[in-house]
């Protein structure tokens, strides 16, 4: 019987993370509690890995299509952009904006809530479609494509839970905050989850280079976001998100050059 509960537990916690982290047509029977979504965020990069496939396959339909690699990869992008809602692109973009136009803390975080996009935020998403689209495209061999989407996706995502409860939240509204903070087991669930998906991925060498890379790259966001905002917001999770995708993808690059 407890293992019934808490297999229902579960689901019913990736239930709320495939709400929150894409536009997919799912309801749930009763509302998201405060909280809630900390909790559920320990499958944050099996969500991720489900995207990444999408992806994946996306780019192996045109393969067979004999559509070239560069827009295979730009119609791959456009895919696991389109079932997130651009979620997390629209936080690189506010982010962008707020770190890059804002003179004080209060005017970082009002640009960031403004839906309109700046040049900060433009030059960003160009930035970070070309690095992805880029990156996909010299890999060309569809398998190397979908490991590498599933990969990039699932360990981008595995360290927003551990970013949550490491950077407190800059306001006390807003996405992050109504978020909550996720508990110890949720953070060590998805760091385990991103660690297997970079391994699976990429093997030993790289996977470990990605990871070393991602966490570097964690560490330098919280500097930034306690130096601009004094914590952290929902906008930089989706900018930590993409910022981390592109990095796993730029290593899966570099090493099907070496």
């Amino acid at each position: 019987m407890f293992a019934v509960d808490w297999m229902r537990q579960r689901y019913a916690e990736l239930e709320i993370a495939v709400i929150f982290l894409t536009r997919l047509p799912l309801s749930r029977s009763t509302p998201i509690d405060r909280g809630d979504v900390a909790r559920a965020l320990w499958s944050a990069p099996i969500v991720g890995g489900v995207i990444g496939a999408l992806g994946g396959t996306v780019y192996a339909l045109c393969s067979l299509l004999h559509l070239p690699a560069w827009p295979a990869a730009a119609l791959a992008v456009a895919a696991t952009a389109g079932v997130t809602g651009c979620l997390h692109e629209d936080g690189l973009a506010d982010v962008a904006d707020g770190f890059g136009g804002g003179a004080t803390r209060e005017r970082k975080l009002e640009i960031m809530r403004d839906s309109r996009i700046g040049t900060y935020g433009v030059c960003a998403l160009v930035l970070s479609f070309v690095l992805r689209i880029g990156a996909l495209a010299s890999l060309r061999d569809p398998t190397l494509v979908f490991a590498a989407l599933i990969a990039a996706h699932a360990a981008a995502r595995a360290g927003l839970p551990a970013f949550m409860r490491w950077v407190q939240p800059a306001r006390t509204d807003g996405l992050s905050a109504h978020a909550g903070i996720p508990p110890g087991t949720s953070v060590s669930a998805a760091i385990a989850f991103g660690i297997v998906a970079l391994g699976g991925g990429f093997g030993f060498a790289a996977g470990l280079i990605a990871l070393v890379a991602l966490a570097c790259l964690h560490g330098a966001m919280a500097w930034l976001c306690r130096q601009q905002i004094q914590g952290q917001t929902g906008d930089v999770l989706g900018a930590l998100e993409q910022i981390g995708e592109i990095a796993v993808l730029l290593v899966a690059a570099a090493v099907a050059q070496s």
